[in-house]
């Protein structure tokens, strides 16, 4: 049980509540799957009969793109070309990860939150072969989004709120979305939705988690200055369910991050544009750079979550690591040419 007394900017009521654990109107995201996924309706992968020589279940994939800021058809941002970005991250998406159940895009899908900025993301992905989740960020504009976009959620109070459920815990879609600010916000609508969602699902059952905002620092200064302001409260309110928190991803941060919030396990990447640079001392400047794009490959099983982030425009030189025929190893290692 909490209470919260602030103001909601998205729905002018005052942030005061009291939350139960009836059953909440929760908003679920209905996919359908490429046959490539090897799922069925309820996002199952394939597991190995007893006559498969590697009887290890094969882990259920997903692929987290964060901060694609799109512009405008035709616009640069910072000198470089969003759409041309994000387009090159689908590509190699469906190249080499085709076979994962979705996608999940968690906000700031464009600068300035322009229709037809949410039409060139929606043209962008709809070249993508596996489905995808659209969350807002502080660069969104939520009624703009909603309309545009068919994959982003929508819970019962117009917020970009959803959940779906996998073999793996149910994911949990959160808007942190405050449009008179850079910073996170979470109103008592979306804290009564999210109360009431963890609350009503089945005893035991493990939750994954997404927001824009991280709900703590993070340690860039700059950043913590625009988290989620009521990290407190949301605290408070998951604090039932910790253990029962397999993973927090979120965005905002345009940097390649992990780590525990708690005992929470967490990432974030950078994003599929531009970045913003390391720097720790909160009297420096707050810049942002030209650092690799990059998304996350996600594979879980019953025991494990495994992020890898992918810096998917990278040219760099690949090279066998075993020497050609008849060449001594160390004199392969030693001589290699430089490129």
């Amino acid at each position: 049980m909490g209470l919260f007394s602030r103001f909601c900017t998205a729905c002018a009521s005052p942030l005061r509540f009291l939350w139960n654990s009836k059953r909440a109107g929760t908003a679920v995201i209905k996919l359908k799957h490429t046959p490539s996924n090897r799922l069925s309706g309820s996002s199952r992968r394939r597991r190995p009969s007893s006559n498969d020589p590697d009887k290890r279940a094969v882990p259920f994939k997903f692929i987290h793109i964060t901060d694609t800021h799109l512009a405008n058809p035709g616009s640069t941002l910072y000198g470089l070309d969003p759409r041309a970005r994000l387009d090159a991250a689908i590509a190699d998406i469906n190249k080499h990860q085709s076979d994962a159940a979705f996608a999940v895009v968690t906000g700031d899908l464009t600068h300035w939150g322009e229709a037809e900025s949410y039409a060139n993301f929606a043209d962008a992905m709809a070249a993508l072969k596996i489905p995808y989740i659209a969350m807002v960020g502080n660069h969104d504009k939520r009624v703009i989004c909603l309309d545009a976009l068919k994959a982003a959620p929508r819970d019962a109070n117009g917020f970009v709120q959803g959940t779906r459920t996998t073999e793996h815990g149910l994911f949990v879609f959160l808007d942190t979305l405050d449009e008179t600010s850079h910073a996170g916000e979470m109103c008592a609508k979306r804290f009564d939705w999210l109360a009431k969602t963890l609350a009503s699902a089945p005893a035991g059952q493990e939750f994954v988690v997404f927001m824009h905002h991280p709900p703590f620092p993070i340690g860039v200064h700059a950043m913590d200055e625009i988290g989620l302001k009521q990290s407190a409260e949301f605290a408070e309110v998951i604090a039932p369910y910790r253990s029962r928190i397999r993973h927090l991803f979120f965005g905002h941060v345009h940097r390649p991050i992990f780590g525990s919030y708690g005992k929470i396990p967490f990432s974030t990447l950078r994003g599929t544009n531009h970045q913003v640079w390391f720097e720790l001392d909160a009297n420096a400047p707050h810049l942002a750079s030209h650092e690799p794009p990059a998304y996350g490959v996600v594979l879980i099983d019953d025991q494990n979550i495994v992020v890898h982030s992918h810096d998917f425009l990278d040219e760099s030189l690949r090279f066998p690591f075993e020497p050609p025929a008849g060449m001594d190893g160390r004199d392969y290692a030693l001589k290699f040419p430089a490129r």
